[in-house]
């Protein structure tokens, strides 16, 4: 059990660790609260899926790098 405190204008509720680690929420993790019936539903946010097309869209100049030999293939690395 755990006790509703006032944080601000708002309460806090303090997540046991056992809890948390069942969700496998850490601090700074997004969650999200809704209502059912006479509870408050904890859950972790579920982020969204991005396409290749949407994550390269965010690359900058700076984050992209030059191709680097490292020599010969050894194994099943080949690109085709």
């Amino acid at each position: 059990m755990t006790t509703l405190q006032k944080w601000g204008n708002s309460l806090a509720i303090r997540i046991p660790k056992t809890l948390a680690d069942q969700i496998d929420a850490t601090d700074g993790t997004e969650v999200e609260l809704s209502v059912r019936g006479n509870e408050l539903v904890v859950r972790p946010r579920q982020r969204a899926r991005l396409s290749l097309k949407e994550l390269l869209k965010e690359c900058r100049p700076s984050q992209l790098h030059s191709e680097t030999d490292f020599g010969e293939d050894v194994g099943r690395e080949a690109l085709e």
